[in-house]
C-alpha cells in the first residue's frame, strides 16, 4: 500500500504495527461497524452550469429573517447592519480566527481591539474592558469567578431575571470551585429585584450580587438603589444590554463594579444563535483579576505608537495554572464586527436605534392590549421587550403567526417552567408599524 504524504518506510509501519500486534492498517479499524470495501454509488459529475441550478433550487427552499417579521428577542436581536460592516469586515487582512500569539506584529488587529475596547468603556461607563469573551453567558459566569479572586468570598447572589440559560452556564462553570450561587426573588408586582430579598440574603461571605439591565423580562431595573442597598465590599455585576445603553444611563455611572454582556446584537447577524461575543469590563483595580486578554497602547524606541498584549493572563500564554481564564475561542472577529457598526452609528446613531426600539416596544404593547387579548405582567418599566398574559395559548397563537410569516413572542413556559400563558414580546428598529397593526388586528381576530 502507497502512503505518499507519510514520512514513514513500509518497513518502520511494519515494526509500528506489530508493536501493538496488529498486522495491517486496516485492523486499526477492526471496531468500525462498517467500513467501505467499493466505490459510493454517486451520481455522474455535471456540467457547472448545471451545478449552479441545482445549488439555486437548494437555496431558494431556504427562509431568512428578511422573510419574517420578528416579535422574538431573549437574547438575541434581530437588528438593521449597515452594509459598510460586513463589506469592511470581510476585508483579507481581517479574516484570520486564529490568534495572533505573536500579538505585536498584527498591528491592525491590535488596533481594532485596542479601539474595541475603548468603545465598551464608553458606553458600559467603566474604567477598563478586555477584548471579549466567549459570548454573554460564559462572560456572566467568568465574572462570578472574578468576583470571588476579588472579595476571597464565595457566595454569589443572582436576581431569578437573569437570562436562565446565563444562569445554568454560571453553575455548571462554578461548580468545580463550590462556588454558592442563591437566587434572589423579584418582585411580582414590578418584575424588578426584590430589595427585601436582597437585604435579607446578603451575608458576610456574599462576594457579589448579579443582575440584568434590562432583565430577562425586559424591565429595567434600578441599578443605583441596588448599589445603595449593597455593602461597598460586595460587587455589584450587570448582565448589560448595549443597545440599551444608547438612552439607559451607563452602569458603570450607577455603582457597577463589573459589567458584562452579550455583543451579538452590536453588527452582528443572529445566526441561529451564533457565534457572538461577550463584552467584559469593570474597574481599573481589578485588571490584574480580569479574565482573557487586554491590549493597550504605546511608544516603539523610535517613539512612534504602537499597540501590544499588556496583559494575556489565559492558560495557552504563560500564566498557565494561575491563568484568570481557561477560555480559548477567539471573537476577534465578531469584536471587529462590532467595532465597524458603533463607529458607523456613532453616540448619535446609538441613541436613535435605542430610541426606535423602546417606542416601538410600546406601541406594540398598547395596540396588544387594546385587543383585549393581553394583559400585562409586570408594572415596571421596559426598555424593548415586555411580558404580556395571553387568553389565547402562547404556542397556538405562535403556530398561527408563523403561518403568517412572522415569528412570534417567546413562550415563557417552555423556558422557566412557570408563567403558564405568558409571552415575551421584542420590538427593535427593524419592527415595522405595518407589521405590529398588522398582528394585533390578527390576534384580535383569533378566537
Amino acid at each position: 500500500m502507497d502512503y505518499p504524504f507519510l514520512p514513514h518506510t513500509e518497513e518502520e509501519i511494519g515494526q509500528m504495527l506489530e508493536s501493538i500486534g496488529l498486522k495491517q492498517i486496516d485492523d486499526l479499524y477492526s471496531d468500525v461497524p462498517v467500513l467501505l470495501k467499493e466505490e459510493l454509488s454517486m451520481a455522474p459529475s455535471k456540467s457547472e452550469m448545471q451545478v449552479r441550478e441545482i445549488m439555486k433550487e437548494l437555496s431558494c427552499r431556504n427562509i431568512s429573517l428578511d422573510d419574517y417579521g420578528i416579535f422574538r428577542g431573549a437574547g438575541v436581536y434581530n437588528h438593521y447592519i449597515p452594509s459598510a460592516v460586513y463589506q469592511l469586515a470581510s476585508k483579507r487582512g481581517f479574516l484570520t480566527a486564529y490568534t495572533p500569539y505573536q500579538a505585536e506584529v498584527s498591528q491592525g488587529t491590535l488596533q481594532m481591539l485596542f479601539e474595541y475596547q475603548t468603545m465598551i468603556c464608553e458606553i458600559t461607563g467603566m474604567e477598563v474592558a478586555n477584548s471579549s469573551m466567549y459570548d454573554g453567558a460564559s462572560a456572566m459566569a467568568e465574572s462570578v469567578l472574578m468576583a470571588q479572586r476579588v472579595t476571597k468570598k464565595d457566595k454569589v447572589l443572582i436576581c431569578d431575571t437573569v437570562h436562565p440559560e446565563y444562569i445554568q452556564v454560571t453553575r455548571t462553570y462554578t461548580e468545580p470551585v463550590n462556588t454558592v450561587l442563591e437566587l434572589l426573588k423579584h418582585d411580582s408586582k414590578t418584575g424588578q429585584a426584590d430589595l427585601q430579598d436582597l437585604k435579607a440574603k446578603i451575608d458576610d461571605s456574599t462576594a457579589a450580587v448579579v443582575v440584568q439591565y434590562t432583565n430577562f423580562y425586559g424591565v429595567i431595573e434600578d441599578i443605583k438603589t441596588l448599589r445603595e442597598n449593597i455593602p461597598s465590599h460586595i460587587l455589584l455585576i450587570v448582565v448589560a444590554n448595549p443597545i440599551s445603553l444608547g438612552m439607559l444611563q451607563a452602569p458603570g455611572k450607577l455603582g457597577a463594579d463589573i459589567v458584562v454582556g452579550e455583543g451579538q446584537c452590536l453588527g452582528n447577524n443572529c445566526n441561529f444563535g451564533g457565534p457572538g461575543f461577550g463584552f467584559f469590563a469593570s474597574k481599573h483595580s481589578y485588571i490584574r483579576q480580569m479574565p482573557g486578554r487586554i491590549i493597550g497602547e504605546t511608544l516603539d524606541r523610535e517613539g512612534k505608537r504602537g499597540f501590544v498584549m499588556v496583559l494575556q493572563t489565559r492558560e495557552q500564554h504563560i500564566r498557565r495554572e494561575k491563568a484568570t481564564s481557561n477560555i480559548c475561542s477567539n471573537q476577534a472577529h465578531n469584536t471587529l464586527i462590532a467595532s465597524i457598526y458603533l463607529s458607523f452609528l456613532g453616540k448619535s446613531g446609538l441613541k436613535e436605534v435605542a430610541y426606535q426600539c423602546y417606542h416601538k416596544a410600546h406601541y406594540l404593547a398598547e395596540k396588544l392590549m387594546e385587543s383585549e387579548k393581553f394583559e400585562p405582567v409586570f408594572s415596571g418599566p421596559f426598555f424593548n421587550e415586555f411580558v404580556l398574559k395571553s387568553s389565547v395559548p402562547v404556542g397556538i397563537m405562535n403556530q398561527k403567526l408563523l403561518e403568517q410569516k412572522y415569528i412570534g413572542p417567546l413562550n415563557l413556559e417552555k423556558v422557566t417552567g412557570r408563567d403558564k400563558d405568558c409571552a415575551l414580546f421584542c420590538a427593535t428598529e427593524m419592527t415595522k408599524k405595518e407589521e405590529i397593526d398588522y398582528i394585533t388586528s390578527f390576534l384580535e381576530a383569533m378566537i
